[in-house]
């Protein structure tokens, strides 16, 4: 299968109408639509959009009608687009393009919200409502269901799940604010989750858990209760010396690793046995940052059988250094895709967006991905058009 796709939002293409949007797809050199089935709040500027240049989604929700019976205790909201049209079904209907969806699954505010005993939670027992934790039940089986439920009712050529395991500290929140710097180490320490499922997993698989979080809670009580701002290069190698050194460190993150494999092995397991199943490991840069999160890329590509990885560099030698990175940790296993940004903040002009493509092409990668469709002026979205009909 061919994988020349276009990432893009259900409010974006509403707008504008499925035939004139795929219409502008095919004429890029595209083949794959992937479509937003579910995701997050934000704050999106749309240079192109027609009725407005700001778009407020509703936080949490998904963009397909989803059937109850598939899910536990957790269950999807629909966002209200759908009252009015179901925009999965007509890119479907169409048969133009083959359909992807893009399924944002445990990063949810509104569900980690209204069920806070299955989100993450430091080593204070202070909640994170934006993570739903992967070791929960309720949580594997709210993703479990999300993947199964769009894969059955829908007749998709394949998913793309993004925030799979434990999302960082740093990730950002809605007028996030503290009154002292924050660095790696301390951020690393603050996004261990030590919710009472994490804490009983990974007892059960050896690790004296109790005890670890108790050391980590001090830690990071002794640091705040001091005057000291670690700087990051200090604080980097703080946290690498405390995984060399302190081996329920190291235990711990291998736990969470296998939680995050296991239940992508639970999804594919799940879906129909046509459906590709990529997994987006991570957003952090480079993509070997994502082993904090559980995704262990190498577990992930033999699990998933696709990793589809956020390329977001600035230029096409970082994404080079990245693919190289990322091919000796998959050691061959599984099919690589890749995400490219044509624009700010990652390759701003076309030339480095052509050689970052090149980069990719020449390292085997040639499953594609651009991102993203409301958001891309104009202009950068003819770099699309350049390099997928091999223009210069």
């Amino acid at each position: 299968m061919s994988y020349k796709a276009i990432y893009t939002y259900a409010w974006d293409l509403a707008e504008a109408g499925v035939p004139a949007a795929t219409k502008e797809f095919l004429g890029l050199g595209l083949d794959t639509v992937t479509l937003a089935g579910s995701y997050h709040a934000g704050k999106f500027l749309r240079p192109h959009g027609k009725n407005g240049k700001v778009y407020f989604p509703e936080d949490g929700t998904v963009y397909f009608h989803a059937d109850p019976s598939r899910y536990g205790a957790i269950k999807p909201v629909a966002n209200s687009v759908l009252a009015e049209r179901d925009v999965l079904s007509e890119l479907i209907e169409q048969n133009e393009m083959a359909v992807n969806v893009w399924l944002v699954l445990l990063h949810n505010t509104r569900l980690g919200m209204a069920n806070p005993n299955s989100v993450v939670r430091n080593a204070f027992g202070d909640p994170y409502y934006y993570n739903l934790c992967p070791s929960a039940p309720e949580a594997r089986a709210y993703a479990i269901g999300l993947a199964r439920d769009v894969t059955q009712s829908y007749q998709v050529s394949g998913i793309s799940m993004e925030a799979p395991g434990f999302t960082p500290y740093a990730h950002g929140f809605h007028h996030e604010f503290a009154l002292m710097k924050t660095n790696p180490w301390l951020e690393n320490m603050l996004g261990l989750c030590f919710c009472d499922h994490c804490v009983a997993g990974a007892e059960k698989a050896g690790v004296d858990a109790r005890r670890f979080k108790a050391e980590v809670a001090g830690d990071i009580e002794a640091y705040l209760d001091s005057d000291i701002d670690t700087p990051t290069d200090m604080a980097e190698a703080f946290w690498r010396a405390d995984i060399a050194a302190n081996g329920d460190l190291r235990r711990y993150l291998d736990y969470r690793s296998g939680v995050v494999t296991s239940l992508v092995a639970e999804i594919r397991a799940s879906v129909r046995s046509d459906v590709n199943v990529a997994v987006i490991p991570s957003v952090a840069r480079p993509t070997a940052g994502a082993w904090y999160e559980g995704s262990d890329l190498n577990a992930l590509a033999r699990t998933a059988g696709i990793v589809e990885t956020c390329f977001y560099e600035p230029d096409a030698m970082r994404v080079k250094a990245d693919l190289f990175d990322i091919r000796r940790r998959l050691k061959g296993a599984g099919k690589l895709r890749g995400i490219l940004r044509p624009s700010y903040p990652d390759l701003s002009t076309q030339a480095e967006f052509m050689a970052a493509i090149e980069v990719l092409r020449d390292g085997g990668v040639d499953e594609l991905a651009f991102y993203n469709w409301g958001h891309l002026r104009k202009a950068n979205l003819a770099w699309i058009g350049h390099a997928m009909r091999g223009q210069a």
